[in-house]
């Protein structure tokens, strides 16, 4: 083995080892948070959440059966689902991320925070969310409801989405019935604020948005982004064409990845060098790498 091979080697382990433990941080911060979130908030109060978790509290309200068993059994038929369609890296990673939150709700105490049902509803939420949110980040979910609706609706070419509101419909409707209404309307604005935080930190703190510029005088507008904004562009090689004929022409286009908040001047910048630029802007989930999380340059 010649000595490029050795450092070759050497820089992925180093790699894998960083990703691996930035992704056991995130999970282990992920558990605490959502464990502060059942002990906290939830289960004092007997409110629920959509999903597994809701369905394990709802068996808790109901049965007295500690949290931390049903956190393990509800998950149980989802880690294997996860095995079959993400891999067993996937399925590993899970695992040891559920156990993890059955230990730490078993062992470690939180304080009930307040038994006003409005700041529990919205604050249990919160901190579920963030917890679930932190543990996608690391590779594993501490909810197997997605990894449900992801098996069914490959097996019944139905829409992730539509399957996770049928789940909640039935778990809200099930709570209504054992519980009260009271009860599962407020349950509801827990998974709104344990979705709407999730989502936030799934998706980042900032939205991207990604922009394909067509115009004759792309090299200005090249410069302009790279030396205002600070951001990287990446250039295509296109041909145009329009009218019955198919007449075309040779042009460069430009695509480039800004925040939000950049967006209206991006416009007006381009606006000064060609007001006829063609401009087609879509959202972005997220982003790794290039220069886009840099400051911008003044």
């Amino acid at each position: 083995m010649n000595t490029s091979q050795i450092n070759k080697e050497h820089s992925s382990f180093i790699t894998n080892l960083k990703c691996n433990i930035k992704d056991a941080l995130l999970i282990i911060i992920g558990i605490f948070s959502a464990s502060f979130g059942f002990k906290g908030f939830l289960l004092t109060n007997d409110f629920i959440d959509g999903g597994a978790t809701g369905i394990s509290l709802l068996i808790t309200a109901v049965s007295g059966i500690p949290l931390y068993i049903l956190i393990i059994a509800v998950n149980l038929p989802f880690i294997f689902m996860g095995y079959k369609t993400m891999g067993k890296q996937f399925a590993i990673k899970t695992s040891l991320a559920i156990a993890g939150l059955a230990l730490c709700v078993a062992t470690v105490s939180f304080p009930n925070v307040t038994n006003d049902d409005l700041l529990v509803a919205i604050f249990g939420g919160f901190f579920l969310g963030a917890g679930i949110g932190l543990a996608v980040r690391g590779g594993a979910v501490i909810d197997g409801t997605e990894i449900l609706a992801i098996y069914l609706s490959k097996k019944f070419g139905t829409t992730i989405g539509d399957i996770i509101i049928l789940i909640n419909v039935i778990i809200f409707s099930i709570a209504a019935y054992l519980l009260s209404i009271e009860i599962a309307l407020y349950s509801m604005i827990t998974y709104m604020a344990a979705s709407k935080t999730l989502d936030f930190i799934i998706e980042g703190i900032e939205e991207y948005i990604g922009v394909t510029i067509i115009a004759n005088k792309s090299i200005e507008i090249k410069e302009m982004i790279t030396s205002k904004l600070g951001r990287g562009v990446t250039v295509y090689n296109g041909k145009g064409g329009y009218g019955k004929e198919g007449e075309s022409s040779k042009y460069d286009i430009l695509y480039t990845v800004i925040t939000r908040l950049e967006l209206s001047r991006l416009n007006n910048e381009i606006d000064k060098i060609d007001s006829k630029a063609f401009i087609v802007m879509n959202s972005i989930k997220d982003i790794k790498g290039g220069i886009v999380k840099k400051r911008p340059l003044h």
